[in-house]
């Protein structure tokens, strides 16, 4: 013979916080994953014009920096520019190396 036993409506609500609050966190972890991708877009970038530079034999990227730098501009700026444009994970070169620069 089996026994019935009804729960009691404390023991649901306890359920019910448990559910709300796993669901919470679920949403929050899914918003710090997914949200800052919710902000990109899709959207063509602005077109840039460049020149093609081929790289000559001791030449850094300082030095090409400083050349097309305007008067009272950053180099280091000028250098963050033209690695985010040949999509450059360090400054370093190579001789015959072809690179894209900024045209001001």
């Amino acid at each position: 013979m089996s026994i019935y036993a009804p729960q009691n409506a404390e023991a649901r609500a306890r359920r019910t916080r448990t559910g709300r609050v796993a669901g919470v966190t679920l949403l929050l972890a899914a918003a710090a994953i997914f949200g800052p991708q919710a902000f990109a877009s899709d959207a063509p970038a602005e077109p840039v014009a460049v020149d093609a530079y081929t790289v000559a034999s001791g030449e850094t990227l300082w030095d090409i920096a400083a050349a097309i730098t305007p008067d009272g501009d950053d180099v280091r700026d000028m250098i963050a520019r033209i690695q985010h444009l040949n999509s450059m994970p360090s400054t370093a070169l190579a001789a015959g190396e072809q690179i894209y620069l900024p045209v001001e």
